[in-house]
């Protein structure tokens, strides 16, 4: 269960990680603040893509996407107040409480969904962690 949350984080921090390098490659000058990455991802209608997307990937019924709505919420709310609390931190040094934050969020999603939605979201996070490898540049020869 560890693995599947933790990779279920990852795909949601694979998100925000790949629109936070796509603002860096942009402006190819300083890094940006955490808040600078985040901040344009944490408003409601990425909420309400993410709530679409877990709804079509883990076919969620009515009810669970009553009940993830508000944890999709809870988890931006708390991101936010920790870009707030600390405006010129570094993504590198906000790293571990965002991870935090997503984990628990998760935990929570996860302990919502069925047997076969367990599986479903296991295989969701097979398929985000191949599409991270097709990314990644060969290695050296």
């Amino acid at each position: 269960m560890q693995n599947l949350t933790f990779g279920l984080a990852c795909g949601v921090m694979l998100m925000l990680g790949s629109a936070a390098h796509a603002v860096t490659q942009d402006n190819g000058a300083q890094q940006p603040s955490a808040r600078e990455h985040l901040q344009h991802i944490h408003t409601p209608q990425p909420i309400d893509q993410k709530l679409a997307s877990l709804t079509k990937d883990l076919e969620l019924t009515p009810e669970q996407r009553r009940r993830v709505r508000p944890l999709l919420q809870e988890h931006h709310d708390k991101i936010q107040a920790l870009l707030d609390k600390n405006p010129k931190a570094s993504r590198e040094e906000l790293g571990p409480e965002i991870h935090a934050i997503s984990d628990e969020t998760h935990r929570q999603i996860h302990a919502l969904l069925t047997d076969h939605q367990k599986e479903l979201e296991k295989a969701m996070v097979q398929h985000q962690h191949s599409g991270e490898e097709n990314r990644r540049s060969p290695p050296p020869s």
